[in-house]
């Protein structure tokens, strides 16, 4: 049963991930089209169902992690520092699900450009994450 939740649990962080790197993308997009309302309303369209989708699959890795963690405790230093990664992942997402309503309304984004750097965020943290989870360096 371990491994099964421990794979789920994967999967379903990979499956938050896509969403965490393709939301931002859908953001320089929007930046990009200013002027094309049928190409904006589509990409708003796509970006409301990624990010319902993105709390869907966060919600269903937080909780097969927690169940990991309450019956196989892992303890050290590392997992704390995981965790606030993962805590720095959410809220990342979080501030790219805020840009994206306030477009709904009609405010206006940042720079495509700054969207990009923005987009590339994740990517550091991620690998962050990954070398803790595999390395467990303290």
């Amino acid at each position: 049963m371990y491994f099964w939740a421990k794979t789920l649990h994967l999967v379903f962080v990979i499956a938050w991930m896509a969403s965490v790197f393709y939301l931002p993308r859908i953001l320089v997009n929007l930046t990009e089209t200013t002027g094309q309302a049928d190409v904006q309303a589509r990409l708003l369209l796509m970006g409301r169902k990624l990010y319902r989708f993105g709390h869907v699959m966060f919600a269903i890795a937080v909780a097969l992690g927690l169940l990991l963690w309450m019956n196989y405790p892992v303890g050290g230093g590392w997992m704390h520092v995981k965790l606030l990664l993962v805590a720095l992942l959410f809220a990342h997402y979080i501030f790219s699900g805020r840009w994206l309503k306030a477009v709904a309304i009609g405010r206006t984004l940042p720079s495509s450009r700054a969207l990009r750097w923005f987009n590339e965020l994740p990517v550091l943290l991620l690998v962050a994450v990954v070398y803790l989870v595999l390395a467990k360096p303290f």
